[in-house]
């Protein structure tokens, strides 16, 4: 079950203003922060806070279960969660260090430039 199936719709002031918890709040500042800091389309970001909801619910049965299989179980399912999350942020990495070699190379290469331009003088 992901939490967006059951997250609460926010209320209304009576000049139909919305209201937000602190809880929403935050989530707010988090997808602004994965979305403008980060660089995440949207999608990315959905699939990563519907990941932490789960693992969140996860938990909640963990502290409840009893049986070892089934906590296993749920121990597996938050480890597969987690390891789709850190492949998202690895993909956003690798795309970053790409971008960083192209413009360290571009520096070097303007740096070579301006060496050989020096020398000719």
């Amino acid at each position: 079950m992901k939490r967006l199936d059951y997250y609460p719709p926010t209320g209304r002031t009576e000049g139909n203003y919305r209201r937000y918890s602190e809880e929403d709040i935050q989530r707010l500042e988090r997808i602004k922060n994965l979305r403008d800091l980060m660089g995440f389309s949207l999608a990315d970001i959905r699939e990563l806070l519907e990941a932490e909801d789960e693992r969140g619910q996860i938990k909640v049965a963990y502290q409840h279960e009893t049986e070892s299989p089934a906590k296993i179980a749920q121990l597996d399912r938050a480890d597969e969660l987690i390891h789709n999350q850190l492949h998202l942020i690895e993909q956003k990495l690798t795309g970053l260090e790409q971008m960083r070699a192209g413009l360290l190379e571009k520096l070097e290469h303007h740096h070579q430039i301006r060496e050989e331009l020096s020398s000719n003088q």
